[in-house]
C-alpha cells in the first residue's frame, strides 16, 4: 500500500465542487481511498486520522487545496495524483463559467434576489451568513460542522430581521416549486412541510406525489434546529409562515427526535395551529396532543396518507411505478445458511436509518447504529457491524473529507462487499435517493458491489437477501422506474419507501 498527497497553494474551491473532484479521482484503478480538501485546521485533524502528516500540510493555509490518495501500489499513487488536473478540468467544465466573486457581485446580477445558497467550510459560515442577512437575505446553508452557537446567533439576527435560516446542515428545501439542494421533482399542490432531515423532506414530497397530490413548500431547517439549544427557530418560522400561506392547506413536519424541552413547547404550537397539522417524528412516543387538529403518526409513509386524505385525497391509490416480484415465500432466501441470521444497512440517508431503526425496534429487533435511537446501541466501531446493525453513511465521521453517499457511492460500495462477506449477514438493506445534486445514477455507483456480493456468498453455501427502497419521481433526471428496474434485474427486491422496505426485512427476518 502507499499514500501521498500534492497540495495547491490558494487555489480554492468550494465544497460540492471538492467533492465531485474526490468522487472521479476515488476511481482510478488501484485506488483505495482520497481525501480533497482545503486545508484549514479542522480538516488537517481529519487528515492526520487518516494518515496524511508532514511539514507541507502544517503549513498549509485554508485557501490551499490538499489532494491525498491511499493506493494499493505506488504506481497506482502516482496515476492518480498526476490525474488530479484532468479531474479538476472535468469538473469545471460540466457547469457554466462565472466571473462572480463576491456577494456583492451576485447581487448586482441579480438586485431582487431573497435567498442566499451558502456551501463553504463551516468555520467561514458566520461571516459570510452575516453579509447576507444584512443584505435583506434568506439563508439556505447547506454546510455542516457549523458550532451551535454561531447558528443560534444567525438565527437570532435573522429573526429579528423577519428573514428565515434554513440550516446549517440544511440538505433540502423546496420554495415556490423550485429544489434547494437535494430535492426532488414533485408536483405543485397545497401540503406544507418542513423538517431537520432532508431525506426526510424527500421522502415526504414523493409519497405525496406519488399519491396524486403535490407540495406548497418544503422548508428544510437544519439538523440541529430542534435541539434544546437552538429551540426550533427556524421551526416555528416556517410554521407561521405556511399558515398564513393561502396555497397551503395542510403542513406536516416531518424530524427526527427534537430535545425535551424544545418538543414540549412545539407541542404548544402546533395545537395553536390554525391548520391542520401531522407530526412524524421518527423516535419519539406521540405526546398528548391528538386531536385539536393534530394527528400524530409513526412513519413518513402515514404522514403522506394522512396529509393526502387532509386535502381531499385517496391515499390508497399510489401512483408510483409498481413493484413486481417480492414475495416472502419465494426466492433467494430459501437457501440462507444456519449463520447467516442478522439484517445489515447501508443507508445514504440519515432519516431512513432512524426510521429503520424505529419499525425494527417496534418488531422487537435491537439494532445497533452509528447514529442510534437509543445510545445503548450505539455502535462501538462503526466500521464493524455487530449483530442487526444499520448504519448511516451520510454521518459527518463518513463523510469528512469524502463525497455525500448520495453523491458518490464507492465507500458504500466498498462496505457492501463487507457485509456480504460476512457469514453471519443474511438480509442486507439499501436506500437510493434520487433528485437534484444527487448522484446521475446513484443504484449503478453501488449495483456490481451488489452483484459481487451475492455472487461471493453463493459460493460460500449462502444466500444474501437484498432489499432496497428508491425514493424519487420518474420526472427526477435519474428516473424513479429506470433504477428500480436496474435493481430488479440484479435480483434485489424493491420498494418505494424505506418504511415499506424495512417491514418487509422484518418478515423476511421472522421467517427465517
Amino acid at each position: 500500500m502507499a499514500s501521498g498527497f500534492v497540495i495547491r497553494r490558494n487555489q480554492y474551491y468550494d465544497s460540492v465542487f471538492l467533492m465531485a473532484v474526490n468522487s472521479r479521482l476515488a476511481k482510478a484503478s488501484g485506488v483505495l481511498q482520497t481525501a480533497v480538501l482545503m486545508a484549514s485546521e479542522k480538516n488537517k485533524e481529519v487528515l492526520a486520522a487518516l494518515g496524511f502528516r508532514g511539514e507541507a500540510l502544517d503549513q498549509a493555509s485554508p485557501n490551499d487545496l490538499f489532494v491525498g490518495v491511499i493506493a494499493e501500489t505506488l504506481g497506482a499513487l502516482d496515476a492518480a495524483l498526476a490525474g488530479l488536473d484532468g479531474a479538476l478540468m472535468a469538473v469545471e467544465a460540466r457547469g457554466p463559467a462565472s466571473t462572480l466573486h463576491t456577494l456583492e457581485d451576485g447581487l448586482r446580477l441579480k438586485p431582487h434576489a431573497n435567498l442566499a445558497v451558502l456551501s463553504i467550510p463551516g468555520e467561514y459560515i458566520r461571516r459570510e451568513a452575516q453579509r447576507a442577512l444584512e443584505a435583506g437575505l434568506n439563508l439556505f446553508i447547506f454546510s455542516s460542522n457549523v458550532p451551535l452557537e454561531v447558528e443560534l446567533d444567525l438565527k437570532q439576527r435573522a429573526k429579528a430581521r423577519c428573514l428565515l435560516v434554513m440550516g446549517p446542515d440544511c440538505g433540502t428545501s423546496i420554495l415556490n416549486g423550485v429544489g434547494i439542494g437535494f430535492a426532488n421533482a414533485v408536483r405543485r399542490g397545497t401540503i406544507g412541510a418542513v423538517g431537520p432531515s432532508g431525506t426526510g423532506l424527500q421522502e415526504f414530497t414523493c409519497q405525496v406525489h406519488h399519491a396524486g397530490s403535490g407540495i406548497s413548500h418544503a422548508i428544510g431547517t437544519g439538523s440541529h434546529d430542534l435541539s434544546n439549544e437552538i429551540g426550533g427557530i427556524t421551526t416555528w418560522m416556517a410554521i407561521d409562515a405556511l399558515e398564513k400561506d393561502p396555497q397551503t392547506r395542510v403542513i406536516a413536519l416531518v424530524a427526527k427526535p427534537a430535545g425535551d424541552a424544545t418538543l414540549r413547547r412545539l407541542m404548544g404550537r402546533l395545537k395553536a395551529c390554525r391548520k391542520p397539522v401531522v407530526v412524524c417524528m421518527l423516535g419519539v412516543s406521540s405526546p398528548e396532543v391528538t386531536g385539536d387538529g393534530v394527528s400524530w403518526v409513526r412513519t413518513i409513509d402515514q404522514a403522506a396518507e394522512v396529509a393526502v386524505q387532509q386535502v381531499g385525497g385517496v391515499s390508497a391509490a399510489r401512483q408510483a411505478p409498481p413493484v413486481e416480484g417480492n414475495s416472502v415465500e419465494s426466492g433467494s432466501g430459501s437457501r440462507r445458511s444456519p449463520s447467516q441470521r442478522f439484517l445489515r444497512g447501508l443507508f445514504a440517508g440519515g432519516t431512513m436509518c432512524y426510521q429503520s431503526q424505529q419499525i425494527l425496534r417496534q418488531a422487537g429487533f435491537a439494532a445497533y447504529s452509528n447514529a442510534p435511537l437509543d445510545r445503548a446501541f450505539l455502535l462501538p466501531d462503526p466500521a464493524r457491524s455487530r449483530e442487526h446493525t444499520l448504519i448511516d453513511m451520510g454521518d459527518d465521521a463518513h463523510t469528512l473529507g469524502r463525497p455525500h453517499p448520495m453523491i458518490d457511492g464507492s465507500l458504500r460500495a466498498q462496505r457492501i462487499l463487507t457485509e456480504s462477506a460476512d457469514p453471519e449477514t443474511a438480509v442486507l438493506l439499501l436506500d437510493f435517493v434520487l433528485g437534484y445534486n444527487a448522484s446521475p445514477d446513484p443504484v449503478g455507483d453501488v449495483l456490481w458491489a451488489v452483484e459481487e456480493g451475492r455472487k461471493r456468498r453463493r459460493a460460500e453455501d449462502g444466500e444474501l437477501r437484498v432489499v432496497a427502497s428508491v425514493c424519487g419521481t420518474d420526472e427526477d433526471l435519474q428516473g424513479l422506474t429506470r433504477q428500480s428496474q436496474s435493481l430488479r434485474r440484479a435480483g434485489v427486491e424493491v420498494f418505494h419507501s424505506n418504511a415499506q422496505a424495512t417491514e418487509y426485512c422484518v418478515r423476511l427476518l421472522q421467517g427465517g
